[in-house]
């Protein structure tokens, strides 16, 4: 089966290489030193988890974790600190991460935590049947009844949402245009990510209804 893909963001320079090591061992890792780089890498990488430390050069971690929930982006979060009081934990926890661990900490603990917050996102209750796959919205994954688990980059997702939570409806380009994708796309635009839906999980995932638009499919 695929490995679940991590971003890791920590500038410790002793400390970073070894939680990589570590976690290398279950995830495909993708560790960045700077907030900045992080950030860039955070929004337009896809990963299941993300590991941030809170202290970075460039941007700090709370500043990273709100700019990525403001994109609308819900890969599960864990940040990690040196900052262990009450009030800390809620910061963070209020700028949008899903859980906070405290250094110094067991890497026992760290991948058990990771493990957690991936079981909450496969089994949230938001999950969208189509078909016989399962549509989770809220991860940006689909479960193929075939495959597994499948992510999705955020317009792919946001576009299969669309059709997938109203799935008698036609919907014209253009208004997929309009609800979908940023102004100033071209309509050529939708049928680019449907090509990608479809190649990347089934090509019945949606439908074409000729001279009005898409719908969703029955994979």
């Amino acid at each position: 089966m695929r490995r679940p893909s991590l971003l890791l963001i920590e500038d410790d320079p002793n400390l970073g290489p070894l939680i990589e090591q570590v976690l290398a061992e279950i995830y495909t890792v993708t560790r960045i030193s700077d907030g900045t780089t992080g950030l860039e890498t955070a929004s337009t990488g896809e990963f299941d988890v993300m590991v941030i430390d809170r202290r970075l050069p460039g941007t700090n971690g709370r500043t990273i974790v709100e700019a990525i929930r403001a994109r609308r982006i819900s890969t599960p979060i864990l940040m990690l600190t040196a900052l262990g009081t009450t009030s800390d934990r809620v910061d963070g926890l209020d700028a949008g991460a899903n859980d906070y661990l405290v250094k110094p900490f067991e890497f026992d603990e760290l991948l058990a935590r990771l493990r957690a917050l991936l079981r909450t996102f496969d089994d949230a209750e938001d999950a969208i049947p189509i078909g016989e796959w399962e549509f989770h919205p809220s991860s940006r994954s689909i479960h193929s009844p075939y495959y597994g688990r499948i992510q999705l980059t955020a317009r792919e997702s946001d576009l299969l949402q669309l059709l997938a939570e109203q799935p008698l409806r036609v919907f014209s380009r253009a208004h997929i245009l309009h609800s979908v994708f940023d102004s100033g796309e071209q309509p050529g635009s939708v049928d680019t990510y449907v090509h990608y839906l479809r190649r990347k999980t089934d090509k019945d995932i949606i439908a074409t209804v000729r001279g009005q638009g898409y719908r969703i499919g029955e994979p």
